[in-house]
């Protein structure tokens, strides 16, 4: 993925996610911009259509002067999907961790049969993105490593397919990680 940070758009190049509206190659100019997370892990913008686009983590600066010169707003969300992945990351929670994990998504509307779900399908492939792959990622798995897992990045061939058509699955987590609020 290449991005390029001009006065007034993002140029992207090479984006891996089918289904994102800059996918392979695309401009995304700042008016359409509703927010950004120069901090976040990757850093990224948030479309006024509900999309979130990554940068790479080498334009955090130029990302956070893009939003100051453009007048974006710089939010930073609850990670719904942060939240949703921990069970996938190489470490333990301990019951109050867990709990907690429960309240940050029952608060943005996820009852328990939906984060089961949620996390049932994706389950075959985190675990292959991260275990199988030998990542043993332990603190932070997001949006950017689901997509990636969907892209077969790390990910067995037969467990990315558990994740179905990545256009689809794009879509519907870009759907799940619009619920969160800023905090």
């Amino acid at each position: 993925m290449q991005v390029v940070i001009a006065d007034t758009e993002i140029r992207f190049a090479d984006y891996p996610f089918a289904g994102a509206s800059v996918y392979p190659d695309g401009v995304i100019a700042a008016s359409a911009i509703s927010e950004a997370d120069p901090g976040a892990t990757p850093p990224h913008v948030r479309t006024a259509a509900g999309e979130t686009l990554f940068v790479r983590a080498e334009h955090r600066l130029a990302l956070d002067d893009f939003c100051r010169r453009n007048v974006i707003a710089v939010r930073r969300r609850l990670d719904i999907w942060a939240d949703l992945l921990e069970p996938f990351l190489d470490t333990w929670f301990d019951a109050e961790d867990q709990q907690a994990t429960e309240a940050r998504l029952h608060g943005v509307g996820l009852e328990s049969t939906e984060i089961a779900e949620i996390r049932g399908r994706v389950e075959r492939a985190m675990m292959s993105y991260n275990f199988d792959s030998m990542l043993w990622e332990w603190v932070y798995l997001g949006l950017y490593d689901l997509l990636s897992a969907a892209n077969g990045v790390l990910v067995r061939p037969e467990s990315q397919a558990t994740l179905g058509d990545p256009v689809e699955l794009y879509h519907w987590a870009m759907g799940i990680a619009g619920r969160a609020q800023s905090t």
